[in-house]
């Protein structure tokens, strides 16, 4: 396949990405901020957050199944269906229970989809396209999530239209997909969940990922509650959101690439601090407008968003050949353990302390794992440059995105 013919391949694919990525950021606000103005409790909102992750990763560990079982195309059309589904039920049924049901199905299905969009990528890119396939991926993502934060606030959070903008994203990223020319790519392989394994390949890996889940989805899900606690309007929050997406991915090349100059822990001290100290901001900006508290959801963005490429660039360097579709399910994992009770933990704090306490409760986290990783450098040497593999930027989304970030795709293993 020519370079020209493999990219226009890829056109579609990354269509649907786009569409379906957007859509999800798009929802996870949505679902804040309409919670918010419903009178549900921060608790009963970090709850629904809280059961979105475990469905999302739950789906990371089934769906390769659901494919070898159904094909791409099936399961790609079934779970997109239902997030729409699931979409507009919760515009038709606004009580805290249903919600939670049908974000627990959201978080499993649009893994599901992500895993078959990333799947299709990994398998359509050329070994010597693969860090451009990646890059491009990452500039969908960036755009479409950010872009459609502002959504929200054109629609409106108030009424059902919202929703059904929303269902209508997730059933026109089926379009491109299907009317594609790609053939479906071979089945993933189901990876071996180890986790043990993988905290002993490398326990500052473990530790940033589950910091991460505790912080970023706590961020992501009950960031919009604070915002508007704040004194932010919707459209004051899409700005306030797309900001810290967007610093997250201004600062994840810098900090990479020193990563591969210097010791990937003193890099990861650096982030992490940065986050800590951007939270600390934040829980006192309340009173000081608008500006801060987009200054300090850049900062705070900029600095945690990045620990989980920075973290799996860690563990790689440690990894065997073969490893990394476990190594990629280990850490999404821990990410999930972290994920699945950062928000709840987020809003009891909100719900106690006020709307300050989120950003106190991140900083908490960022700073302990600061002293972890001062601890960590004491117990192994850092790994040689020469040893290093190269950073790359990667989505929390699925195991898939790291047979797309190996040079030969890691394609037919998985120790």
């Amino acid at each position: 396949m020519t370079e020209s013919s493999s990219t226009r391949a890829l056109i579609p694919i990354l269509v649907s990405a786009g569409i379906l990525l957007g859509g999800n950021g798009l929802l996870v606000t949505l679902v804040t901020v309409r919670a918010n103005m419903e009178g549900f409790s921060p608790t009963l909102i970090g709850l629904i957050g809280t059961a979105y992750f475990i469905g999302f990763f739950v789906g990371c560990l089934t769906t390769a199944k659901l494919i070898q079982r159904a094909g791409h195309i099936r399961v790609f059309a079934a779970l997109s269906a239902t997030v729409a589904i699931t979409v507009l039920g919760m515009g038709l049924i606004t009580e805290p229970w249903a919600w939670a049901v049908m974000r627990a199905l959201a978080g499993f299905s649009f893994s599901g989809v992500i895993m078959v969009i990333e799947s299709w990528l990994n398998e359509a890119s050329a070994n010597a396209d693969r860090g451009r396939t990646l890059s491009l991926y990452r500039v969908v993502d960036l755009f479409s999530v950010t872009g459609a934060q502002f959504i929200l606030p054109a629609v409106g959070a108030g009424q059902f239209a919202i929703f059904a903008v929303t269902a209508i994203l997730f059933c026109l990223s089926l379009i491109p997909v299907s009317l594609s020319r790609a053939t479906s790519p071979r089945p993933p392989a189901s990876a071996r969940l180890r986790p043990l394994a993988i905290w002993m390949l490398s326990p500052v890996a473990g530790m940033g990922c589950l910091t991460l889940g505790l912080t970023n989805s706590a961020f992501r899900t009950i960031g919009p509650v604070y915002a508007q606690d704040m004194g932010l309007s919707v459209e004051q929050v899409a700005v306030f959101m797309s900001l810290g997406i967007l610093a997250g991915a201004v600062f994840q090349y810098p900090l990479g690439w020193l990563s591969d100059r210097f010791d990937r822990r003193l890099v990861l001290i650096v982030a992490t601090a940065g986050a800590a100290l951007s939270s600390l901001a934040l829980s006192s900006f309340g009173h000081l407008g608008p500006t801060q508290i987009y200054l300090g959801g850049f900062l705070f963005g900029g600095f945690s968003l990045p620990l989980y490429s920075l973290s799996a660039a860690h563990a790689n360097d440690h990894a065997g050949p073969g490893q990394f579709v476990e190594l990629a399910a280990g850490l999404l994992f821990f990410y999930a353990i972290g994920a699945s009770v950062g928000p709840l933990i987020a809003s009891v704090c909100m719900e106690r302390f006020g709307p300050a306490s989120m950003f106190l409760y991140t900083s908490a986290m960022h700073f302990c794992f600061v002293g972890f990783l001062v601890f960590r450098m004491t117990r192994r040497a850092a790994t040689p440059r020469t040893l290093r593999k190269r950073f790359v930027g990667l989505l929390r989304t699925s195991p898939a995105i790291f047979r797309l970030s190996r040079p030969n795709g890691d394609k037919g293993k998985s120790s």
